[in-house]
């Protein structure tokens, strides 16, 4: 009862083999095991299968990586990926549109073909792809992964909006409302080139578990040295302090950059939550 979705959908790191089943990921290293995906509901509800031939796999060993890039249920063209970090055992996904994955040891970055348009680095965190991109309005070539911190393809370079979302959390299971009052941020902005990086630390309130998220709250964390003239730290010198008021029964953290020069990594940020009444 074991399956594979196409004749390139797996790959090797590690000295384990991993791949792309019709309804579920899977694994060997001298057994065979189900993979366990926390994405496979997002994936295999939105995909084309009809297209699978042209699904593949691909590793990014740097990050420690397993790259899966499929067609969703209304493309003919490879237009998402989904990711498993091998070394943290967690998922992500998104939107690209790659044809062919070469993580050669030999070169600093890995390689990949494929179209690459203006915009496939969205600036909205809810549609990673633009229903309206047309073939024509793609751009066939080679293109270098992991390599600068902005979207090359545009002339001038455009910044690449980067971000991490968390789920939901609450205080109680919920049978308190929250007041967070205060972030600590913790975060580098090693690797930058622009004079002042900043990120934007977003919190989403949410009353209810079936409700949308309401009036979020977004305090600016920047940094206080120049990243463009020195490029070590012995302590990372930014905002300490982030204040905001928010309130509700669940909430959301969300760190983001939308600057052009801007490269960050997350530590562990602190919220001051409070608890703030039953209703």
């Amino acid at each position: 009862n074991i399956s594979i979705i196409g004749p390139n959908a797996t790959a090797l790191a590690n000295n384990v083999v991993y791949w792309m089943g019709n309804d579920k990921f899977y694994m060997y290293s001298g057994t065979v095991q189900t993979l366990p995906c926390t994405l496979r509901e997002y994936v295999y509800q939105d995909i084309n299968k009809s297209q699978s031939g042209q699904f593949f796999a691909g590793t990014n060993e740097g990050f420690n990586e397993v790259w899966w890039f499929y067609c969703s249920s209304t493309s003919d063209i490879i237009d998402r990926y989904v990711i498993y970090n091998y070394l943290e055992q967690i998922w992500y996904y998104g939107g690209l549109t790659r044809t062919a994955w070469y993580d050669s040891p030999l070169r600093t970055f890995p390689m990949a073909a494929g179209w690459a348009t203006p915009d496939e680095d969205d600036t909205d965190p809810a549609n990673d792809n633009d229903p309206d991109v047309d073939i024509v309005d793609l751009n066939p070539g080679l293109i270098y992964h992991e390599n600068g911190v902005d979207n090359g393809v545009t002339n001038p370079p455009s910044p690449i909006y980067s971000y991490v979302q968390s789920s939901d959390f609450d205080i109680g299971d919920g049978s308190n409302f929250g007041f967070v009052w205060r972030i600590i941020p913790d975060i580098s902005f090693n690797g930058s080139i622009s004079i002042s990086p900043s990120v934007n630390f977003t919190v989403l309130p949410k009353q209810n578990p079936g409700s949308g998220y309401g009036t979020s709250d977004n305090p600016q964390v920047t940094a206080v040295q120049s990243y463009q003239t020195q490029h070590t730290y012995n302590v990372q010198q930014f905002t300490q302090y982030s204040y905001c008021r928010i309130r509700g029964r669940q909430m959301a953290l969300m760190v983001g950059s939308n600057q052009l020069g801007v490269q960050w990594q997350l530590g562990n940020p602190r919220l001051e939550v409070r608890p703030d009444g039953r209703r």
